[in-house]
């Protein structure tokens, strides 16, 4: 703790956890700093997986988009976690939580890094490689915040490496136009330039006792976060779980690791990709699925793709997964087997 600053106690109900935070802290912030896994997407206040109530105490709510909090949830005592600043003891219900991984997080921590490499995998999609130089530990499927030093950009990336790899560190980031991190990646950042890389962060990690079918879906820089969940699945050697993984793209240039996927299933007939194109392009064969990703998913439902119980896991932005929910929901998958990384666009 910081010298001269107050600290407080915020009580999670109703699972009756407690921690400290400082006067002013950011109440997830300092939970991430404790190593309690409270659920969270954005950290910005841009989405609403932090929401919660406060049921007692004295806080600041810092901006936030009334989208994540509309001002009539507001006024019933509704918070955002990723916004909160605690000026007293706290009292806080949590809306959305998972009692088994609340305390069994990793914490938060800010590690060194360089670029190793940065490679083209699509007309505009990157791999970004780096070395860090202490050990980062995470799970399948988390992300970091990496920072350019001396520019004030942070960004949000997932690892497409499975956790095995702590030390070189790969990424698949899409570059736009006029994106602050992406178009540096694109034209300036070269191998050697360093970065300082935040986390890890995510609840969309690899579950290692869960079973029945898994499904994976994602599209565009989606991969990565899914990438590094299924070399994590293969590396734990589970060979009776079966995997479809549903990828969508626009056109058949926006697909990649296409070799590596076909490889995958040669060797393990239980998982299959199956990538689908939103729009094709004129006189190009593709004898691939056709369409949006969550239509593709529903129709592989409707042919009774489902045989028992189904995990899955979603990462792109929110159109995706807003699409994708209901159909998993009248398929009858279980929303505590249901994780889900949004993509949400960067505020700062």
């Amino acid at each position: 703790m910081a010298a001269g600053k107050k600290t407080y106690t915020v009580r999670f109900e109703p699972v009756g956890v407690e921690m400290e935070v400082e006067e002013g802290e950011l109440v997830l912030s300092a939970a991430f700093r404790q190593g309690i896994m409270l659920m969270h997407g954005c950290k910005e206040g841009q989405c609403s997986s932090c929401k919660s109530i406060l049921l007692e105490g004295d806080i600041e709510l810092l901006k936030y988009s009334t989208f994540a909090l509309p001002d009539y949830e507001r006024t019933q005592d509704y918070v955002l976690l990723c916004r909160t600043q605690a000026y007293s003891d706290l009292v806080v219900e949590l809306l959305n939580y998972d009692e088994d991984l609340l305390l069994n997080s990793l914490p938060v921590k800010d590690y060194s890094a360089r670029i190793s490499a940065i490679e083209p995998l699509t007309h505009d999609i990157r791999r970004l490689t780096v070395l860090v130089e202490q050990p980062l530990r995470f799970r399948a499927g988390q992300y970091v915040d990496i920072s350019i030093p001396g520019q004030g950009i942070t960004r949000s990336f997932s690892m497409a490496n499975p956790p095995s790899e702590q030390r070189a560190l790969e990424f698949i980031i899409k570059v736009y136009p006029d994106g602050a991190f992406s178009s540096l990646l694109r034209d300036r950042l070269r191998p050697g330039d360093p970065l300082t890389l935040t986390g890890p962060y995510g609840t969309c990690f690899r579950r290692d006792d869960a079973g029945g079918l898994m499904i994976l879906v994602g599209g565009g820089s989606g991969m990565a976060p899914l990438w590094s969940i299924l070399a994590d699945h293969l590396e734990h050697g589970d060979r009776r779980r079966p995997v479809i993984f549903f990828y969508g793209a626009r056109t058949e240039r926006d697909l990649f690791y296409l070799d590596q996927l076909a490889a995958i299933q040669a060797q393990r007939p239980n998982i299959r990709f199956v990538p689908a194109l939103s729009q094709l392009e004129p006189g190009a064969p593709w004898e691939g699925e056709q369409g949006y990703i969550h239509e593709v998913l529903g129709r592989y439902f409707e042919e009774g793709m489902q045989t028992g119980e189904v995990e899955a896991y979603l990462c792109g932005p929110p159109p995706m997964i807003d699409a994708t929910l209901p159909v998993l929901e009248r398929n009858r998958v279980r929303p505590e087997r249901i994780h889900v990384d949004r993509f949400t666009q960067a505020v700062r």
